[in-house]
């Protein structure tokens, strides 16, 4: 079959484009509304969805801007990527008993961040023990996303809690718990670890902490370099004090491909289940 009479591939591009790339962004926006959606770029949502969203009189140039802002800038093109464990992904699950994983990451404020320093961040997790594949459902997640917002994010932002020197160690291996936590002060790491256990729905036992106290103070800025791979660079700071705000949860449950994101303060997953 011949192509049509007067056929325009770069408008047949341009129109197939705009329809599955306005369908993505329409997805990551459904908070807003659906296909009949007005406009508003008086917020700043409504601004992003309205600048990300095609137009038929589109130049190409005007095309591949709205794809990078969508896809590179707001993050959808990293958030679809799959999982990566370092093995092939069925053999990685075959290890792990199963058991659903929530994971919560925090990172400094950019603001907050010395010149010349690598961001500080940190990742916790826990075990839902009591829960398989098989019986973790969108209810019982949905559930999960609101307590995370609940105990994680006051006034639209993730709380925070200061990382430092000392090692706390808190673990509790048949509730699924064994966290690691570096931080300044035992009550506000004790409050941070209260908070992941109440998402679980345990309790918290306060003779399952330990606290270990180095000598050696923490390095805000590097103070020493080192030759690596033809040039001085900065050795890795010791610990180094930081303010870490809560960014986003997520959960795997073995057998998905992609995790589940619970809550989200960042504005890159578009189907968290909790904004």
């Amino acid at each position: 079959m011949s192509l049509p009479e007067g056929f325009s591939p770069f408008e047949h591009l341009q129109q197939t484009l705009r329809k599955e790339h306005n369908a993505l962004v329409q997805r990551w926006f459904h908070d807003l509304g659906a296909e009949d959606w007005k406009p508003d770029v008086s917020i700043p949502r409504g601004s992003l969805r309205y600048a990300c969203t095609m137009q038929d009189i589109d130049s190409g140039s005007m095309t591949l801007m709205r794809l990078r802002l969508f896809y590179d800038v707001l993050g959808y093109g990293s958030s679809r990527l799959g999982v990566f464990y370092g093995i092939p992904q069925e053999e990685f699950q075959a290890r792990v008993s199963g058991v659903p994983q929530v994971f919560f990451y925090f990172s400094q404020d950019s603001e907050s961040v010395p010149s010349g320093e690598p961001r500080s961040d940190a990742e916790y997790s826990f075990r839902l023990v009591g829960e398989t594949s098989a019986s973790m459902t969108q209810s019982k997640a949905h559930n999960l996303a609101i307590k995370v917002k609940e105990k994680f994010i006051v006034g639209n932002k993730g709380i925070t809690f200061t990382k430092g020197k000392n090692i706390y160690s808190y673990r509790d291996e048949p509730h699924g718990f064994r966290f690691k936590i570096y931080g300044n002060s035992e009550t506000d790491i004790v409050t941070l670890i209260e908070k992941f256990i109440f998402v679980a729905g345990k309790e918290y036992d306060t003779h399952k902490l330990n606290i270990s106290t180095p000598n050696k103070k923490s390095e805000n800025k590097s103070t020493k370099k080192a030759l690596v791979y033809g040039k001085q660079r900065n050795v890795k700071r010791y610990r180094p004090t930081a303010n870490v705000r809560f960014r986003y949860a997520y959960m795997y449950v073995n057998g998905l491909e992609h995790p589940i994101y619970l809550a989200d303060t960042t504005g890159h997953h578009y189907d968290a289940l909790v904004k």
